[in-house]
């Protein structure tokens, strides 16, 4: 009977453990279905595409009415880009087109006619000297033209008498030589006094007065503006020795020199289109082209001369201004843009845009900025042709973004 009791307590526990056994594994199979089922009912996952598309990975703004007046926005389109380089430099006289005015023979200066920048023409008198030289040959000439009408006169005289057999052939013929003789002569007088700027006319009014003209004119050999004046009244001056009395520079065109870097020098090529600003005039390009390039390199700065001829043909640049230039060192590109305001530099150095659908709520987007040129930015990566952005106010959604951190 103690031997049964034992038994039966013995069934009774193996019983219990076995239904504690079931209702383990019975649960656990529970568990795996609730968790298939809640996987088989949630949505799959959204593309990143997709998920862009719908805003949903782009930080976003809500604005209201009142908001959004302050905004511009539209369509993204596309600007033309060029590669360029800036340099920076000086206006100076295009030294092909600047002369210096020297007297053509020793005197001294009688009257002075031009002052520092006026505008004189190619001809125009500058100045007056009293010259020996002049008055050499003004008194060689008055001489021979009075020996060439004493000859031609004796040449009709003995004419006469030889057609009349009053003289003879040889006389005749030494007559003859004699006229021609002042005849040359007197030519060569007259040219001589052309040499020093007299008219036909002039030198015609000298022969018939018997009168020295001793004022030797100097004028300008091009039309341009007249740079310096060292021209006094009672001055001695002589050819090719400084300072010319004048000096005159055609201002239509001007040089910029402008030193560029080492590296930069193998883009630039005589015939390049420059655009040249200065201080004087911030609102106005001046359009020019490279005319040559420096055969040499600063060994202490690494720089290299470039110079421009640029266009004035209002003469409004001066040497000595400084000025900045654009050279063009590629074909024009046409890629999407946007103008600065709507560019927004983050905290972290990255470039964000922002775009919207509707007008009311705008997305926050990074983009790659490439060139930026005339006012705007060439969006290389994150905007597309037609898609709406902010043009203008994108500063104004990232501090609302940021409550106020956003980098400008």
């Amino acid at each position: 009977m103690q031997f049964g009791k034992r038994e039966g307590l013995a069934l009774v526990a193996l019983g219990l453990i076995a239904v504690g056994l079931l209702i383990f594994v019975l649960s656990g199979r529970s568990s795996r279905r609730d968790v298939a089922a809640s996987r088989a009912a949630a949505p799959p996952a959204s593309s990143p595409d997709a998920a862009q598309g719908a805003g949903g990975a782009e930080p976003s703004v809500d604005l209201n009415e009142t908001q959004v007046k302050a905004l511009k926005y539209a369509a993204a389109e596309a600007h033309t880009f060029s590669p360029q380089r800036v340099a920076v430099g000086s206006i100076d006289f295009n030294e092909n087109l600047a002369v210096p005015v020297f007297a053509p023979y020793q005197g001294k200066i009688i009257k002075a006619f031009a002052e520092i920048g006026d505008e004189v023409a190619k001809g125009q008198t500058l100045y007056t000297i009293d010259s020996p030289d002049l008055i050499q040959a003004e008194s060689t000439l008055i001489a021979d033209a009075g020996v060439y009408d004493l000859t031609k006169a004796a040449l009709t005289r003995a004419k006469d008498l030889f057609d009349n057999q009053g003289l003879a052939q040889k006389d005749y013929e030494q007559a003859m030589s004699d006229e021609m003789t002042a005849e040359g002569a007197f030519k060569a007088a007259r040219d001589a006094v052309r040499v020093f700027g007299k008219s036909e006319a002039q030198i015609d009014e000298i022969v018939t007065k018997r009168k020295i003209d001793p004022a030797l004119v100097v004028p300008s050999p091009i039309s341009g503006r007249v740079t310096a004046r060292d021209a006094q009244p009672g001055l001695l001056v002589q050819p090719g020795v400084a300072p010319a009395p004048y000096s005159v520079a055609d201002v239509s065109t001007m040089w910029m020199l402008a030193d560029v870097a080492e590296t930069d020098s193998p883009l630039f090529r005589p015939g390049q289109d420059v655009r040249v600003k200065v201080m004087a005039f911030p609102d106005h390009d001046f359009a020019g082209t490279i005319a040559t390039i420096g055969a040499t390199v600063d060994p202490s700065t690494h720089t290299t001369v470039v110079r421009s001829e640029v266009k004035d043909p209002k003469h409004e640049l001066r040497p000595g201004m400084f000025a900045t230039y654009v050279i063009s060192t590629g074909q024009p590109i046409r890629d999407t843009a946007l103008p600065l305001s709507g560019v927004v530099r983050e905290g972290d150095g990255t470039m964000s845009i922002w775009l919207t659908t509707d007008r009311h709520r705008f997305f926050k987007r990074t983009a790659k900025i490439g060139l930026q040129q005339d006012g705007f930015d060439e969006i290389v990566e994150g905007l597309k042709p037609g898609e709406t952005v902010v043009t203008d106010g994108a500063i104004f959604l990232s501090n609302i973004l940021y409550g106020g951190d956003s980098g400008t």
